[in-house]
């Protein structure tokens, strides 16, 4: 036999179930509070907009901050009943402002997605609270972008859906007049909500701008003694770096007492090659090693700017051994000399 406390528990999850569900367009059949005297046509119409400069650099990470505005309209209303008493002028009367509210979007939940990977978006759907008609968001709804490295320069459309509920249908009650009030007696409303889901695409560009690559590293660095190291820089982006000097950070183990080269003007798809002496500590591990670097230059418009760090990806090698059979041919060489030196001092003696 099913306990009862079972049977609760399972018309609990039921309940739970219906509750989110979506919402029928429909206005179900029991859905008949009192009186309706209007069907009132119409609804809540949101528009994103990006607020401030939505150009990226590639290798960014930013925030995409958007304000929204719901431009929604009441295109009109059908009389759906005459008000034959007072009770039912007066209920009319209440049940018009209710109706009015058809235009605001309630509990908003704005999800951003991207389509290209060049654009990731970092964040979830964000909550963006209830927006009437005419009105704008008085805060931003944010999200966090992640630009690749790689993406060339352009426009990127992302997807933002907006899904929010909004007033479908409202119906009153009452009992009597009160005359010396002008208000029904016991009056109540009955408001019915349907979910509704709003697209629309919005822009962001990457922008046109020199991006630079190490293309190839040489260079023998031993320890305590390091040697000659050289980095041939590319520019890959769309725009010239005009006077282009690029700075090393030598971090342990390395040293240098010149960590900057001058490139020159590197236009789209030219090259250069710089070179850094190098010192290496006497205690540094044989394996590989990454430096940084940046480059400094100034772009189309005559501004000075330093681009994102370059990798310099180089290797500490393993000391140089010496020669093979060069002890071996020191000490032969050793043993002769002291062998002509006692021959030679005893002949002065004899």
């Amino acid at each position: 036999m099913i306990k009862i406390r079972s049977i609760s528990a399972i018309a609990t999850l039921l309940m739970l179930l219906l509750a989110t569900m979506p919402v029928q367009a429909e206005l179900p059949k029991n859905f008949d509070f009192g009186n309706n005297f209007y069907t009132v046509y119409g609804g809540p119409s949101l528009e994103a907009t990006p607020i401030g400069d939505n150009e990226y650099s590639r290798g960014d990470t930013v925030t995409l901050n958007m304000g929204l505005m719901n431009k929604g309209v009441v295109e009109g209303f059908k009389s759906e009943k005459d008000a034959n008493t007072q009770v039912d002028t007066v209920l009319q009367q209440s049940e018009m402002k209710y109706e009015s509210q058809t235009v605001t979007a309630v509990g908003i939940l704005a999800t951003l997605t991207s389509d290209n990977p060049n654009i990731k978006v970092k964040s979830g759907p964000q909550e963006a609270g209830t927006l009437q008609q005419g009105k704008q968001s008085q805060s931003p709804t944010q999200f966090t972008l992640e630009i690749s490295k790689n993406a060339p320069a352009g426009t990127y459309p992302l997807n933002l859906q907006l899904s929010y509920k909004y007033q479908n249908n409202t119906q009153v009650s009452g009992d009597e007049y009160d005359p010396a009030t002008g208000l029904v007696t016991n009056q109540g409303v009955g408001v019915w909500y349907e979910n509704k889901t709003q697209n629309q695409a919005i822009m962001v560009t990457v922008k046109k701008e020199p991006y630079f690559e190490a293309t190839n590293v040489t260079g023998d660095l031993y320890p305590d003694k390091g040697g000659m190291l050289y980095v041939t820089y590319k520019n890959t982006g769309e725009e010239p770096a005009k006077d282009a000097t690029v700075r090393v950070s030598a971090s342990d183990p390395f040293s240098t007492t010149d960590d900057q080269a001058f490139l020159g003007t590197l236009k789209p798809g030219d090259s250069a090659v710089a070179a850094f002496d190098m010192a290496v500590d006497s205690t540094a591990t044989p394996k590989p090693y990454s430096l940084d670097s940046e480059l400094l230059y100034e772009d189309t418009e005559g501004h000075d700017q330093v681009s994102d760090s370059v990798k310099i990806d180089t290797q500490v090698l393993p000391e140089k051994s010496k020669l093979p059979g060069f002890e071996f041919g020191a000490g032969i060489s050793f043993v002769a000399l002291a062998a002509c030196f006692i021959m030679l001092r005893k002949k002065k003696q004899d």
